[in-house]
């Protein structure tokens, strides 16, 4: 194994000196082996500026983006672990979320004509692709063939028709793409034998203070409205404003001045779908978030709809790019059907500064 991973090294730096920066190279080894016997890979993506990124196969989960702040000190910007057995466990990761990130009513939608069942993981909903999703498994994976000013890694995972209730055998990737300009680029796309339904996105809890404070962390977002939800997050399909609300941030703020408006009985934590101004056609702006401290900056673009910020976990914030929760059963959103012969495909970057 330590002669192959030599022997990588060397195929790859060659490839690196063809116009890429020295420092921009990729490196993979092994990160650990799940119960079952499968060995799960880790891929190392470093740019000339100092950003590093990891990604293991499990989950096509992201365990690391280290960003230097005003000072140059580069520290990791996402909750992660460099042990399996977290990742094995109840350790919420940066992992790609499917066959349908967020909720479905009662696990339960009519897709032409036909009613579908899906998983209950969460009382008699259904959460982020159920009980093992697309987080709990592992992807074929294989570095890119580096270009000029930027490294890659494809993942990809096969899901089998009736897979967790849902029809259709799903061909899901992801690439994780760093570039020379401190952007981590993540390209879905998605194909189907059968109509299905798919929603992607990636769960990473970020804190640029690299030091579990959130709550001064400046966040503005490009969305005048949300999806109204009932007690239990599911979308009651009605479209509100944020204009006199906690969820307005149409002005950028701190998290924590945002969070103590919340009216009780609800904790100081969001976890709301805002509708993205001129999202779901194009790459746009989503969100911006400065920390003061540290001087570190993160916009977030995307091609998806709708933007999920989450606080429940008071380490880190999640700003999950991706359709609107429920939207199999509400015909107004945006739909999520997808048909054989027409694929999905998605893209969410996340560009550093300091």
């Amino acid at each position: 194994m330590k002669a192959f991973r030599i022997a990588l090294l060397l195929v790859l730096a060659p490839l690196a000196g063809a116009g890429q920066a020295p420092d921009s190279r990729i490196e993979q080894a092994d990160f650990g082996t799940t119960p079952d016997g499968v060995v799960v890979r880790q891929f190392t993506l470093h740019n000339h500026k100092g950003m590093t990124v990891r990604v293991i196969s499990y989950g096509a989960t992201i365990t690391e983006i280290s960003v230097p702040d005003r000072n140059g000190a580069a520290a990791n910007v996402i909750l992660g672990s460099q042990s399996l057995a977290d990742y094995l466990g109840r350790f919420s990761a940066a992992s790609v979320q499917g066959r349908y990130a967020n909720r479905i009513a009662k696990g339960h939608f009519v897709l032409d004509g036909t009613e579908y069942q899906v998983t209950k993981n969460i009382g008699e909903h259904h959460l982020h692709g159920g009980r093992v999703g697309f987080a709990k498994v592992v992807w074929q994976a294989r570095p890119l063939p580096p270009k000029k000013h930027e490294v890659g890694v494809r993942m990809s995972y096969l899901s089998a028709d009736g897979e967790e209730g849902y029809p259709g055998a799903l061909t899901a990737t992801v690439t994780y793409s760093l570039t020379d300009d401190n952007e981590l680029r993540l390209d879905y796309t998605a194909t189907t034998d059968k109509p299905t339904v798919v929603n992607l996105t990636n769960h990473a809890y970020f804190d640029l203070s690299a030091a579990g404070k959130i709550s001064d962390q400046v966040l503005w977002i490009n969305a005048d409205h949300y999806t109204l939800a009932d007690s239990q997050l599911i979308p009651t399909g009605e479209i509100a404003s944020v204009k006199g609300t906690p969820l307005d941030f149409t002005t950028a703020s701190s998290i924590g001045a945002r969070a103590k408006l919340i009216p009780p009985p609800k904790r100081q934590a969001f976890d709301d779908n805002f509708i993205i101004n001129g999202g779901g056609s194009k790459l746009v702006k989503a969100a911006e978030v400065r920390d003061p401290a540290s001087g570190r900056v993160m916009q977030v673009l995307t091609t998806q709809p709708g933007l999920q910020l989450f606080t429940g976990n008071t380490a880190g914030f999640c700003l999950e790019p991706h359709h609107f929760p429920d939207s199999p059963n509400h015909p107004r959103f945006p739909s999520t059907t997808l048909r054989p012969g027409k694929p999905f495909a998605s893209t969410t970057v996340y560009m550093f500064r300091n």
